[in-house]
């Protein structure tokens, strides 16, 4: 196998499973495209993108050693989508609005301790 992580090569679709499609790069060298390498965003179903048979460029993202499989992408040799200001910005969700301060458990720890012994039927202190 003379392949190398990173170089770009166009291969065959020959199968489409639910987890990724598989791409004959040479008679005898297949790898597999992960569903999370097809596209930026979200795939509901690979059978809407891909047909076996089409031709596609890939770039090859890993090459196990020691079971020879290999890690395609296409998303990788995609430009990445515009993200508005929205999505680059962080959001925090809190209630900076809602100013009900910090006091302290011994404010009412008082009132606590009476409304207790009151349901208890104790006289308060």
């Amino acid at each position: 196998m003379n392949y190398r992580i990173g170089d770009i090569l166009t291969g065959k679709v020959t199968g489409i499973q639910p987890y990724g499609v598989f791409v004959l790069l040479d008679d005898h060298t297949q790898g597999l495209v992960h569903i999370s390498e097809c596209q930026h965003g979200f795939v509901k179903a690979l059978n809407e993108h891909f047909h076996i048979g089409q031709e596609l460029q890939v770039v090859i993202l890993d090459i196990d050693e020691y079971s020879k499989k290999i890690s395609l992408s296409l998303r990788a040799l995609m430009p990445a989508p515009e993200q508005s200001s929205y999505r680059r910005r962080k959001h925090y969700w809190t209630t900076r609005k809602v100013h009900t301060g910090f006091a302290p458990i011994a404010a009412h720890l008082d009132s606590w301790v009476a409304e207790y012994l009151h349901r208890m039927g104790k006289p308060s202190r």
